[in-house]
């Protein structure tokens, strides 16, 4: 049989962006927009930025060339970009918050409690995709979350899914901003969707919470400031001056989004995977720190956080325990790895212990 052809009266395209939206949400997004391919502001925001050198060693954000910030290099013949957004809040209430006064227990980043969301993400595009060419026959087309050179968050606030907030994240009026993000590149001439309008007004919270003033001006981060970046991508030692802020935060940091007043509308994700794994969600930092390489590949099989490596892992934890409780488990938790064959390791044990007031033996 022959393929089908595109919709291609404006009654159709109409329907079937009216479909695209009803599918994705059947399948579990909260929310689907539809932009073009123009994002000229972001892209000379993302100029902006890389010129100020705020991307540290992110050296990917700025080797793609013109790619990331014009889709129709990326992928030729992209017309519309189909914007989607999935809540991965784990969480019941807002107690996040008061973790990170509990000293002695790790806190990680709550979009990492879970299984790792690209390949989900992922999945369910593509379930959208083969709806869509149901309907529309044979179209061009490529999914995305997080997994290329992408400018997520400039195509959802441009689709109506959000604005992006003085913390740089995408929120929601009526969802906060505990979400993750996928798109679906196409050569479907669909009807766009109205961007979304800023409504931080002239709250500042963010700001004023970060721990390490990483947001150096609204709507402008330096990651290399940022306790996400610090933990996350950054691969060798973590700064003397950034290691007393990172308190208990061992992976990623959450702080601008938990006192994010727009938050108080979030709601708990129905998403099984990203519900909390291994006790992640309340686990002290001694036990953590007492896993071994095969012990935290197995149980971050899966996870976000197992592309860090072991030994990341550790210098993290090194790092919380030299922030912990004075206390006799703290002590002996750190001067168990002061043999570890790894330096780096071994250097931020030795600042733990010395920030507890301990000599390293």
């Amino acid at each position: 049989m022959p393929a089908k052809s595109h919709p291609h009266s404006p009654e159709e395209l109409v329907q079937l962006a009216a479909d695209i939206k009803q599918w994705g949400r059947e399948l579990g997004f909260q929310q689907v927009g539809i932009t073009h391919p123009d994002i000229e502001q972001a892209e000379q925001q993302l100029q902006h930025w890389l010129k100020q050198g705020h991307h540290g060693e992110m050296g990917y954000m700025a080797s793609h060339g013109s790619k990331r910030s014009r889709p129709q290099q990326l992928i030729p013949g992209t017309r519309r970009i189909i914007t989607v957004q999935l809540n991965y809040w784990p969480e019941p209430d807002q107690s996040a918050l008061g973790l990170l006064e509990q000293a002695d227990i790790a806190y990680i980043s709550r979009y990492a409690l879970g299984r790792d969301y690209h390949k989900l993400i992922r999945n369910r595009l593509q379930k959208l995709a083969n709806r869509i060419s149901e309907v529309a026959g044979d179209f061009t087309y490529r999914a995305f979350s997080d997994s290329a050179p992408v400018m997520e968050k400039s195509l959802a606030q441009a689709a109506g899914l959000g604005w992006v907030g003085k913390h740089t994240n995408l929120i929601h009026k009526q969802r906060g901003s505990w979400f993750f993000l996928g798109e679906l590149y196409t050569d479907l001439k669909l009807p766009v969707d109205e961007p979304a309008n800023n409504h931080c007004g002239q709250c500042q919270a963010c700001i004023d919470i970060c721990p390490t003033q990483a947001i150096v001006a609204p709507y402008e981060l330096d990651a290399r400031r940022c306790i996400s970046y610090l933990t996350i991508e950054l691969k060798g030692s973590i700064p003397l001056e950034f290691r007393p802020l990172i308190g208990n935060r061992i992976y990623g940091c959450d702080d601008c989004q938990l006192v994010c007043p727009w938050n108080r509308f979030a709601t708990q994700t129905l998403e099984a995977d990203f519900m909390p794994r291994h006790r992640l969600d309340h686990s002290t930092l001694v036990e953590l720190f007492s896993w071994d390489e095969a012990t935290f590949l197995k149980k971050m099989e899966g996870s976000a956080i197992r592309r860090i490596g072991h030994i990341h892992w550790l210098r993290n934890i090194a790092v919380a325990l030299g922030n912990a409780p004075q206390r006799d488990d703290v002590i002996t938790a750190l001067k168990s790895r002061l043999g570890f064959p790894d330096e780096m390791v071994r250097e931020h044990v030795v600042w733990g212990l010395e920030n507890r007031g301990q000599t390293p033996v």
